[in-house]
């Protein structure tokens, strides 16, 4: 707002897939859904989650060695917005070994922030996306659980509808969220790996 005062944003916060172009929307940012014809996707960093829980509920738990040892655990799980039902993930280590997520239901809910909150609580092991997680394991709120694993989503990227003659302010947008990430290093501090 301070590089370009006379743009004026109108911003929409959903956990949901959006029709950037039948809604009226210059941009948007998210991941995880298929591309729209005449959308333009630009990646701005890996989608990956990582399972998080509160150094109290880990000492007093089962140490955690290897992805099967999670079935004996309580599981803070997000539920899809858009079906509403809870996903199988499938973790992926460093070394690019695969294991089915095998955490024990103990709540669902719809968002990572409150799962994050949850999972300081001591109620269990959060699945959450890296940009939920991130102050959380900065500050040393939330721990990560089995470190070297994590869920591969795909990607966090920026998409805006495709046009030869791009309207100024989301040309603006777009290069300004790209600057962004590489001078704050969002890309590597939203990386699980």
């Amino acid at each position: 707002m301070r590089r370009f005062p006379a743009i004026n944003p109108d911003w929409h916060f959903d956990n949901r897939q959006v029709d950037l172009i039948g809604q009226g929307f210059d941009a948007a940012i998210g991941g995880g859904f298929e591309l729209p014809q005449g959308v333009v996707a630009r990646k701005l960093t890996p989608a990956h989650r990582v399972l998080v829980a509160s150094t109290d509920y880990l000492a007093t738990r089962e140490a955690i060695i290897e992805p099967d040892d999670l079935t004996f655990h309580d599981g803070i799980l997000i539920r899809s917005p858009q079906t509403g039902r809870v996903r199988s993930w499938q973790l992926t280590s460093r070394s690019q070994q695969h294991s089915p997520l095998t955490l024990k239901a103990r709540m669902t809910m719809s968002d990572s922030e409150a799962a994050c909150a949850t999972a300081i609580q001591g109620l269990g092991i959060a699945l959450v996306s890296m940009p939920f997680a991130a102050g959380y394991l900065e500050a040393g709120t939330l721990q990560r659980v089995l470190p070297d694993w994590y869920v591969d989503d795909g990607n966090i990227s920026i998409y805006y509808a495709e046009h030869k003659l791009l309207p100024g302010k989301t040309r603006a947008f777009v290069d300004f969220i790209i600057e962004q990430f590489a001078e704050q290093g969002l890309g590597q501090r939203f990386s699980a790996v």
